[in-house]
C-alpha cells in the first residue's frame, strides 16, 4: 500500500524514494519436482532458453543493438520451462523491453510472452534534454504531488532508458525523485521524461506501502520460532531463512539519489524468557510480534500453496523494522534492504500498520516486482495493487488464526474511527470504499493506481466466491456484475492458483486487463483444461467486471 490519506493508496518501493531490484523468483508452479529425475534443471531451462533466443531472433525482435539477462526461471512439474528476460537496446535498460520464453520439456520452443512488439531502433541514444534539466522536472511533479508540505533533502537521479511502455519506442529519462516530508518521512515519484522533447511521459508514486510464542496486537498469542543468544532470545526465526524483526526506534531513513548516508535501525528485539509482547502498544515488543507473525504465515502460504520458499524463492529470510518514524501511517516493502518497514500509525486514522493482509500485500510487491514487474502506472498499476491485495487476503485465509480470520476486506484490522469506514479496501464491491471502481471502462488507465485495482480485485473476489449475497467467516459479501450476469466461484485455492501461474509464468511489465485475461485464462488452461470449469469461470469473471 501506499502513502496514507483518507484512501489507503501504495506503490512499488523503497525507503526514502530508492527503487531497487527485488527478489527472485525461482520456485515450480504446478507442483514440487523434487525427486523426479528426467524433470529439467533450472541450467537445463537457461541453456535451452538460449538456444531457443538465437533461433527465434527475429521473432522475439532481438538485434545485434540489444542484450537479454535472465530474471527469472520456472520449471513446471512436467517439465515445461519458462525463462523471463530483460533486455537492453544499446546498453541502455528497455522499459517495457521485457519477456518471457517458453519452451517444452524436450527444451522445443512453443511460444513467447512479450511485454510489447514494437521494433527497438533508435536513430540516436543521445539525449538532447539533459540530465540536469530532467532531475528539475522530476523534483516539480514531486512538489506538485505533495502540495502543502515543505520537502526536505530533496534529490533526483535520472537514467537514461529507452521506453518501449507507451507507444513507439523512444529515449527517456527515468527520474527517481526523493524527498521527506516535514514528519520526516520518505516521498517518491519515478517520473518517466521525453529525453528529445522533455514532454513527461508518466509519473507515479515509487513508495510501496500500505499499511515463538507473543502476544500480538490483531492476532492474539502466536507461535514464534526464536533464535537464543547466550541467556536470551533473538525474535530470528533460522526455519524461515533467518527472517528477523528489529527496532526501527522512531528514526526514519537518510537517502541521497541511491545511497542511503543513514537508515533507521533494524535492532533485532531480544527478549529473556522467549515470551514476547503484551498485545498492548505499550509494550514495544508487541508489533514487533505481529510482524513477524505475519513475515512467517507469507513465507508458509507462499511455500505451501506454491512450493516457493522465501519471497526471493531461494531460501533467504526478509526482515522487518518496526516503529519506523512518528505517527507513521504506512509500510512499505523495500528491495533495496529486501525488507519491510511498519510505521504505528496516527492512532486517528490508522493503528500500527503489521496486520497479516497488510504484510502479505507489501511482500507480494517483492515477488512482483521480479516476476512480472508490473509498471506501477495506468492499468498494470492497477493490477500490481490488485496482486498484492488478492494474495495478502489469501496469506490471511491460509493463517486460519481465529483472532483474524481471513475475509475480502484489507486493512481490516489497522483501521481507525477517523478513517471513516471499516476497511482500507473491499474486493466483493471496491466501489464502497468511495473511490475505487467496480468495473473496467475506457477511463480505468488514468485512475490513481489503489483506485484502479478496483477492477482486478471484483474479479478475483467474483473468482473465488460468486456474484450476489454471500456470508464469508461471518463477514457479509454482495458483490454485483457490471454485466447484470450471474457467476458461480470456484474457490480461494483455484484463484491463488490461477493468479499466481499468471503473474509468474505470462504477465508482463506491460500488462493491462485485457492482458490479464489472457495470462488467467491460459493459467486456467495450463492447470485444468481449456475445456473445464475453472477455465469457463476465468472467462465468466472477467466479462462481469467488463474484460471480454
Amino acid at each position: 500500500m501506499s502513502r496514507i490519506r483518507p484512501h489507503l493508496s501504495g506503490s512499488r518501493l523503497a525507503t526514502a524514494g530508492i527503487v531497487a531490484a527485488t527478489a527472485t523468483l525461482l520456485a515450480t508452479t504446478l507442483a514440487p519436482n523434487a525427486g523426479a529425475d528426467d524433470i529439467p534443471t533450472r541450467a537445463t531451462a537457461l541453456k535451452n532458453a538460449a538456444s531457443a533466443l538465437k533461433e527465434h531472433a527475429g521473432s522475439l525482435g532481438l538485434t545485434a543493438a540489444q542484450d537479454t539477462a535472465v530474471r527469472d526461471v520456472i520449471v513446471d512439474a512436467d517439465g515445461a520451462q519458462h525463462v523471463r528476460y530483460d533486455r537492453t537496446y544499446r546498453q541502455l535498460p528497455v522499459l517495457g523491453g521485457d519477456f518471457v520464453v517458453h519452451l517444452a520439456k524436450d527444451g522445443t520452443y512453443r511460444s513467447a510472452s512479450r511485454a510489447t512488439k514494437d521494433a527497438l531502433s533508435l536513430s540516436s541514444v543521445t539525449p538532447r534534454v539533459s540530465a540536469p534539466k530532467a532531475a528539475d522536472l522530476a523534483a516539480t511533479v514531486l512538489r506538485a504531488a505533495n502540495v502543502g508540505e515543505t520537502l526536505k533533502r530533496l534529490t533526483s537521479k535520472p537514467e537514461l532508458v529507452v521506453d518501449a511502455l507507451h507507444g513507439a519506442p523512444k529515449l527517456a529519462w527515468r527520474t527517481d525523485a526523493v524527498a521527506q516530508d516535514s514528519a520526516g518521512n520518505p516521498v517518491a515519484h519515478t517520473v518517466l521524461t521525453d529525453a528529445r522533447t522533455g514532454t513527461r511521459i508518466d509519473a507515479w508514486d515509487s513508495i510501496e506501502k500500505a499499511s515463538g510464542d507473543g502476544k500480538s496486537l490483531y492476532a492474539g498469542t502466536v507461535p514464534l520460532e526464536t533464535t537464543a543468544a547466550g541467556s536470551a532470545y533473538q525474535l530470528k526465526d533460522a526455519t524461515r531463512g533467518g527472517t528477523y524483526t528489529g527496532d526501527a526506534a522512531n528514526k526514519t531513513d537518510l537517502c541521497i539519489l541511491t545511497i542511503c548516508l543513514n537508515r533507521a535501525p533494524s535492532t533485532v528485539f531480544t527478549d529473556a524468557d522467549n515470551r514476547w509482547g503484551t498485545g498492548a502498544t505499550s509494550d514495544r515488543s508487541t508489533a514487533a510480534v505481529d510482524a513477524q507473525y505475519g513475515t512467517d504465515v507469507t513465507w508458509d502460504y507462499y511455500k505451501d500453496v506454491h512450493g516457493r520458499k522465501g519471497i526471493a524463492g531461494d531460501g533467504k529470510g526478509s526482515f522487518n523494522r518496526v516503529h519506523y518514524g512518528n505517527d507513521y501511517n504506512n509500510a512499505f516493502w523495500d528491495d533495496s534492504c529486501f525488507c519491510m518497514t511498519y510505521g504505528d500509525g496516527d492512532g486517528t486514522q490508522l493503528g500500527p500498520l503489521v496486520s497479516l493482509d497488510v504484510a502479505g500485500h507489501e511482500m507480494t510487491h517483492g515477488v512482483t516486482s521480479k516476476t512480472a514487474a508490473l509498471t506501477y502506472s495506468g492499468e498494470s498499476g492497477g493490477l500490481n495493487e490488485a496482486t498484492s491485495d488478492v494474495f495478502g487476503s489469501l496469506v490471511e485465509f491460509h493463517a486460519g488464526n481465529s483472532s483474524d480470520p481471513g475475509d475480502y476486506l484489507i486493512g481490516e484490522k489497522v483501521v481507525r474511527s477517523g478513517l471513516g469506514r471499516n476497511a482500507l479496501r473491499y474486493m466483493d464491491k471496491p466501489s464502497k470504499d468511495g473511490v475505487s471502481v467496480d468495473c473496467w471502462s475506457a477511463g480505468t488507465a488514468e485512475l490513481d493506481v489503489h483506485y484502479s485495482s478496483g477492477v482486478g480485485n471484483h474479479f478475483a473476489y467474483l473468482l473465488a466466491e460468486g456474484s450476489g449475497a454471500k456470508t464469508v467467516n461471518g463477514v457479509g459479501y454482495n458483490s454485483p456484475t457490471c454485466d447484470g450476469s450471474s457467476v458461480t466461484g470456484i474457490g480461494r485455492g483455484k484463484l491463488g492458483k490461477i493468479w499466481y501461474r499468471a503473474l509468474t509464468v505470462y504477465m508482463t511489465s506491460s500488462t493491462n486487463y485485457a492482458g490479464a485475461r489472457s495470462a488467467t485464462l491460459s493459467a486456467a488452461k495450463d492447470l485444468y483444461g481449456a475445456g473445464s470449469a475453472e477455465y469457463s469461470a476465468v472467462g465468466a469473471a472477467w466479462r462481469a467486471v467488463n474484460v471480454g
